[in-house]
């Protein structure tokens, strides 16, 4: 037990565990009542590397053929949180063949025999919802061949879970862990006998907890695309467990789920992928499509989504962070990413954020959350917002945003010959004085974006406090960085004597990077962060180096395609299913 963790979270672990044992002498469910639908979208690939022993979770590979998972030594907390919660049965169901059952079968029976006593790591309500989730979406897939004592105990431990959670949801944290709780036993009060008596509390809860945590733009105070998502997810998945049973769904639910649905596709790229930012990834393959069409919510955003603005053009996509950051408790996974945007053409990223380096160790984590990491610009040395008071979050120290930006104005318009997004920050005025302003303007064929970055001394106090920062340099300006990070698979070199970058896509389009100005530019190395991955991968960067020597500096650039490039062209190259190495 950390020796920096508090006396309520020792408290709270501890209660956990009282009331993990106190509920194992639980009576056994004598089974479902009903059944949801398999729901959960799992990987055939890692589901046939578990299967060949290779088991990859939180980013660690363990090589062990024929293992049972509980004796495996748990390389850290994050390692641990995934087993527990059963994902890996997502995986191994979309295999489904007979090796597969038997793999899930072992572990799982070793989980209730090493743990259904109220023991272990698993026994907090975010993991118990998702595990009751797991076990009941493929109950039909465990149970297959297994005698009676083996199913006996496997609705005795589904009872066991389903009244630890009765106990304990209140306790989960705010935001995804208590929707995972909450709709965990929803699913048991559902479709288990006996447990009927949870489904109106927990029903109850729910919309509850959608009123007090979707706002009124189908966000979440992380402003996590990706976390949006799961939590999106479990809220369909309860809808349609409700209705198949003629249970209904309540008004506040249902509302939740029709602001989140416009606000996750103002989030996709033209590729299908969620933008990368506040900690998300793309989310997994087939799951917002699926989540989506679940809803049957056909809206469009009007307006910012969440705090993103997007741009979007023929084949062409562009996200824009374009509002504060999360604040509090909602920041200690959040990023200095203030006005960075990805774009995607088609089904292949150009312009990309490194992402979240949380399943590569702390150092990576911390660099990914720096505005450095992000495709926007930012004063050498220094992120829009700073790290600051620690807090523990899942069992790890986290930091908190803190004099991040506050006054983010942005103005969404259409211009002569295409879509135009006007923002700016005040990120960088209690440290230089000055006000980082961003132009993006994306034609109507979506074939070029041009962008214009300013640093702005604006009022009498900021221009001293610029004065001051020039001082503290000798008057040899402020240097800064805009950073444009390309996506791995994109091929760039410096073209036309040194004044362009050329772009190549897998798809075989061919985008040119130029600027205007006296800023130098130079490819640098970036990585790209995403789980599922042992290590970071490897890219490149666009970077635009100058220095402010003025009360207003600024840097133009463009991104278009080349002429040869075709309006539209036949993207016929299939990615190979990566291996844990690349």
């Amino acid at each position: 037990m950390s020796g920096n963790e508090s006396w309520s979270a020792r408290y709270t672990r501890l209660m956990h565990r009282v009331h993990a044992r106190l509920t194992s002498r639980a009576r056994a469910a004598t089974g479902f009542v009903s059944q949801p639908e398999p729901r959960t979208i799992g990987s055939f690939n890692r589901g046939r590397q578990l299967i060949a022993g290779n088991l990859m979770f939180a980013g660690h590979l363990i090589e062990a053929n024929d293992a049972m998972i509980w004796d495996l030594p748990a390389p850290d907390a994050a390692f641990v949180e995934q087993i527990h919660g059963f994902g890996w049965l997502d995986d191994l169901a979309a295999v489904g063949d007979a090796n597969a059952r038997a793999v899930a079968q072992k572990w799982l029976w070793g989980w209730i025999e090493r743990y259904d006593n109220g023991s272990g790591p698993g026994w907090t309500p975010d993991l118990a919802g998702r595990r009751l989730i797991r076990w009941t979406h493929h109950a039909l897939f465990l149970l297959m061949g297994r005698e009676a004592a083996e199913s006996e105990a496997f609705y005795k431990s589904l009872a066991h879970q389903t009244l630890f959670l009765g106990r304990r949801w209140p306790k989960a944290a705010p935001g995804l862990p208590r929707f995972e709780a909450l709709t965990g036993l929803l699913y048991a009060g559902i479709s288990l006998s006996g447990m009927e008596q949870f489904v109106g509390p927990a029903k109850s809860a729910l919309a509850r907890e959608c009123a007090r945590q979707i706002d009124e733009q189908g966000g979440i105070p992380t402003r996590n695309p990706e976390e949006l998502l799961e939590v999106f997810t479990l809220l369909t998945w309860a809808a349609a467990a409700l209705e198949e049973t003629k249970n209904s769904v309540d008004d506040l639910h249902q509302q939740a789920i029709e602001r989140i649905a416009p606000t996750l596709r103002a989030l996709r790229h033209a590729d299908g992928g969620l933008a990368r930012f506040h900690g998300g990834g793309r989310g997994l393959d087939g799951r917002l499509d699926q989540a989506l069409a679940a809803s049957g919510v056909r809206n469009q955003a009007d307006g910012l989504a969440m705090g993103f603005a997007r741009l979007s053009a023929g084949r062409t996509s562009v996200i824009v962070d374009a509002s504060a950051p999360p604040r509090g408790m909602a920041s200690f996974n959040a990023h200095a990413s203030t006005l960075a945007f990805e774009l995607t053409s088609g089904r292949r990223p150009l312009i990309v954020n490194c992402g979240s380096g949380a399943a590569f160790g702390e150092d990576w984590r911390r660099a990914g959350r720096a505005t450095p990491s992000h495709s926007t610009l930012a004063l050498e040395g220094y992120s829009s917002a700073r790290l600051g008071k620690e807090g523990l979050i899942g069992g790890a120290r986290r930091e908190m945003l803190e004099d991040a930006p506050q006054d983010v104005p942005v103005q969404i318009s259409h211009a002569n010959d295409g879509l135009l997004f006007e923002g700016g920050h005040d990120g960088y005025l209690s440290t230089h004085g000055l006000t980082h302003a961003r132009i993006l303007e994306l034609t109507f064929d979506g074939r070029a974006l041009v962008g214009e970055d300013m640093l702005l001394a604006l009022k009498a106090t900021e221009k001293r406090r610029f004065d001051k920062a020039m001082d503290a340099v000798r008057l040899a300006g402020v240097p800064f960085h805009i950073r444009f990070h390309l996506h791995p698979d994109v091929d760039c070199e410096i073209d036309l004597g040194g004044t362009a970058v050329s772009l190549a896509l897998r798809s075989g389009e061919i985008w040119v990077f130029r600027h205007e100005g006296e800023a130098e530019m130079s490819l640098e190395p970036s990585v790209y962060l995403e789980s599922g991955r042992l290590r970071p991968r490897a890219t490149k960067q666009i970077v635009l180096t100058h220095r402010a020597m003025e009360y207003a500096t600024r840097i133009r650039w463009s991104l278009s395609k080349a002429q040869e490039t075709a309006i539209a062209v036949r993207d016929l190259y299939r990615d190979d299913d990566y291996d844990f190495d690349s």
